[in-house]
């Protein structure tokens, strides 16, 4: 497969919107000519005009002007970024009719974080499910009332329309389309290559629990990681997960070392301390106590001493220092 990926950009985009989805396609790009298989994407940045665009934070990048509509095929990707410029992009009557054209020709069109309203201005999500940035859910909702508004998902995959949430979920994205495009083992190694621990998968929660989970071509370790992820707060002895997956609880620890690479008690301990972790950034007055419980840890000197060994801080130094960040 070999395809055009078209990152579409405007004044004011977040800079990770372009810079994190592109880093994957040119990264599976580089994986797949190093083992002499054809270049699978050929990825550009584009915007209206083309020239130098500037980002919400300041950075500027050089863009090449969008291509016109009727040259894309069904092989190619359109990627639409966010950023608080999206406001005065909405009001562009031409990028909104590009969007709306292109969408007509390329085989998937998709957007990052706030891009989504980009791609509701242009009615591609009228009767579909999509997400954004959480912050503009409400606005994505009441501005479109014709879309399905998902509050949860960190992407969606609607026919040919992918949307995602804000920031890094658009890697999650990416990763998840080069996966479609060319199976498990590549994105993971893309994955991997980036540094992140492992790739998140679309239905996750904005909030609930964001570790980097691998899609394993294994049905047995699908159906553990699924049920471990629905059940944070409850009972995950291993035995109990064998259980559910109808086997050993020997062969469950041998199948998950070999295809996470850590133990099934290791894989809960991290998908907690994940949960916990936003929790407290996204509540910052819930108290430890009701921390720990959501998250399966019991108690709060259970949490605290987790939060040591994975963090190196405490619960308490760790609100102090991140729950007052904000996402805007």
């Amino acid at each position: 497969m070999n395809c055009r990926v078209v990152i579409v950009g405007f004044t004011g985009y977040q800079p990770l919107d372009i810079v994190g989805p592109h880093e994957v396609f040119v990264g599976a790009s580089l994986a797949l000519r190093l083992s002499s298989l054809e270049p699978a994407y050929a990825v550009t940045i584009g915007s209206l005009g083309g020239g130098l665009i500037t980002g919400e934070s300041g950075m500027r990048i050089s863009t090449v002007n969008l291509p016109d509509p009727a040259s894309l095929t069904s092989d190619d990707v359109v990627l639409v970024a966010g950023g608080t410029g999206v406001e005065a992009a909405l009001n562009d009557v031409a990028l909104v009719h590009w969007i709306s054209a292109a969408a007509r020709s390329a085989g998937r069109v998709t957007s990052v974080c706030t891009g989504a309203l980009l791609l509701a201005e242009a009615g591609l999500l009228d009767g579909r499910r999509a997400t954004t940035h959480w912050t503009r859910l409400d606005q994505l909702a009441t501005g479109y009332p014709l879309v399905t508004v998902d509050r949860d998902a960190l992407f969606i995959n609607d026919a040919h329309i992918w949307t995602s949430a804000g920031v890094t979920a658009g890697i999650d994205m990416a990763l998840a389309l080069v996966e479609a495009d060319h199976g498990t083992e590549l994105a993971q190694t893309i994955a991997r290559h980036l540094v992140m621990f492992l790739r998140r998968p679309g239905g996750q929660s904005q909030f609930a629990a964001p570790v980097w989970q691998p899609s394993s071509d294994h049905e047995l370790i699908r159906t553990a990681t699924e049920f471990i992820s629905t059940e944070l707060a409850n009972d995950l002895s291993v035995s109990r997960i064998a259980g559910v997956c109808n086997t050993s609880t020997r062969h469950l620890t041998r199948l998950f070392k070999l295809k996470m690479g850590v133990s099934p008690a290791r894989f809960v301990e991290l998908r907690r301390m994940e949960l916990a972790r936003n929790t407290i950034e996204s509540d910052p007055d819930l108290a430890l106590t009701q921390v720990a419980r959501r998250c399966g840890f019991g108690t709060s000197e259970t949490l605290r001493r987790t939060f040591l060994r994975n963090v190196g801080v405490s619960p308490d130094d760790y609100r102090h220092r991140f729950s007052s960040v904000s996402l805007q």
